[in-house]
């Protein structure tokens, strides 16, 4: 295990233990996940109580975030408190294997129009904040209108092989895309399930 004396990891389980840490800023903790883990890491927080939870939670909705994933490591903190997700994948840029072949044409589908350079999104008129990984997941459908990907399939289509796959991590991501690009998440009119295959971005006009 490599540790620092706030935070290890454990590079057989891919476990990242934080302890310790309310007297830090929150960034050095997101800071060390940048440097000395591999981008795309499976990773489990554990050893998390409530008051550290609460206290990480707080300085990184009030502070600007220093790193891409911050906001990333916040809703998976939260998701992991409550129980909907196991682990916590973190990246902190695009990862290029999910874009392979593709080109950098500008995306339309109906009223979402996706940047793939500037990685940025449009619904109308209105931009649309996305998380790297968020973002990762929606042109990776978007590229491939209209085809259906298992979990599986989109799971190791953005985090790449050699990474242990999870079903409710990607459930996760979708039903947080929905609540931001659907005009009612539970009527989906772009990342559509197909049951019993899993998503496909709508193919219709």
């Amino acid at each position: 295990m490599r540790c620092t004396s706030e935070i290890g990891y454990d590079s057989v389980s891919g476990c990242i233990f934080l302890y310790g840490c309310q007297s830090k800023s929150p960034y050095n903790i997101i800071q060390w996940l940048r440097e000395s883990v591999a981008l795309k890491k499976n990773m489990s927080l554990i050893y998390l109580d409530s008051e550290f939870i609460d206290w990480l939670c707080d300085r990184l909705i009030r502070e600007a975030p220093e790193c891409v994933c911050a906001g990333e490591l916040l809703c998976g903190i939260r998701d992991l408190s409550e129980g909907i997700i196991e682990n916590v994948l973190l990246g902190t840029a695009g990862n290029e294997q999910a874009f392979d072949g593709f080109n950098d044409d500008t995306l339309c589908i109906r009223n979402l129009v996706i940047y793939p350079k500037r990685r940025k999104v449009l619904l109308g008129k209105v931009k649309i904040d996305l998380t790297p990984t968020e973002f990762d997941i929606l042109y990776f459908l978007a590229r491939n209108r209209g085809v259906v990907f298992s979990k599986e399939q989109i799971y190791r289509a953005v985090w790449g092989e050699g990474v242990l796959f999870t079903d409710s991590n990607i459930m996760a991501f979708i039903r947080k895309l929905r609540k931001k690009i659907e005009p009612d998440p539970d009527k989906p009119e772009y990342i559509l399930t197909v049951w019993g295959s899993g998503y496909k971005i709508t193919d219709l006009p």
